[in-house]
């Protein structure tokens, strides 16, 4: 259908399914919600990027960024912060995974329109429904929407602390648009907290998964939305720096790796130096 969202977001909401699929338990992320939404047929596996052994490192990736943004969610709605911002939310399904933890809060998800409403539509037929503390705020970034001006007509309350988060985001903006979004994030109230994923310049990355990562920048400028940004974690430390938050750190692969693999058998793990993530706060 022309409004079900784009074949990224559906790939990495069927990574995430195909790693409860084919990988040993303990599974990084339990999430087979995109695939309900998706319903892609019986056959999906068979997809070409849907390829056991060449998506084990990107499937690894998809999950461990994943699982890190949730368990800093969960970790800030402890501390008393109870708006939760998804930019980009796509196929987000943590409403729908996590609603001990996502009915305490009022999450706002942030995305094109016709992509969302689709979403929208596959929650009710699928009975996942949408609860009130599940806002959708539709912003069509192209026509140059403000999605700060819709999130407060959502209901976002801008004298409080927020989590804010963006994931496989950062690549298809470019840098002056990047930063743009750290200073409107760093605008925040005070404690607010966000955590976005960038790439790394592909000549950095592990020798074995640059063959994949050219392939995805390759289909990315195919499909019209080309990779444009990628950034040293120096680089997107100080770019978070002069938007103004008071701290910034890097969450490298080698971290995760520690948190979320380090007791696997298999040798499943993040590729190094492809996708990390920056953690400001305000």
């Amino acid at each position: 259908m022309s409004d079900a969202p784009d074949s990224t977001a559906a790939r990495v909401a069927l990574w995430r399914a195909l790693h409860v699929a084919i990988d040993p338990p303990p599974h990084v992320l339990d999430d087979e919600i995109g695939l309900k939404l998706l319903a892609p047929g019986d056959d999906w596996r068979q997809r070409g990027d849907m390829d056991p052994q060449y998506t084990r490192p990107f499937r690894a990736s998809i999950v461990a960024r994943a699982r890190f943004i949730e368990d800093l969610v969960v970790d800030q709605a402890a501390r008393g912060i109870d708006q939760y911002v998804i930019l980009g939310a796509g196929l987000d399904s943590f409403a729908q995974r996590r609603p001990e933890i996502a009915s305490r809060l009022k999450l706002f998800e942030i995305d094109q329109p016709a992509s969302q409403a689709w979403k929208r539509r596959r929650l009710m037929e699928t009975g996942f429904g949408t609860p009130d503390w599940l806002r959708f705020v539709p912003v069509d970034f192209e026509a140059g929407g403000s999605w700060r001006n819709e999130l407060e007509v959502a209901g976002f309350d801008p004298a409080k602390p927020a989590i804010v988060v963006s994931t496989g985001v950062s690549m298809y903006l470019s840098k002056e648009t990047n930063a743009a979004t750290l200073r409107e994030v760093a605008s925040l109230a005070p404690g607010s907290s966000f955590a976005m994923t960038f790439l790394l310049p592909l000549e950095l990355a592990d020798v074995e998964a640059r063959p994949g990562l050219g392939m995805a920048v390759k289909g990315a400028s195919a499909s019209g939305t080309p990779f444009i940004s990628f950034f040293t974690p120096p680089e997107i430390i100080a770019l978070a720096r002069d938007a103004g938050f008071a701290e910034a750190h890097h969450v490298s692969t080698d971290d995760l790796a520690a948190r979320y693999f380090a007791d696997r058998r298999d040798g499943l793990r993040p590729p190094r130096n492809a996708e990390e993530l920056l953690v400001a706060r305000t």
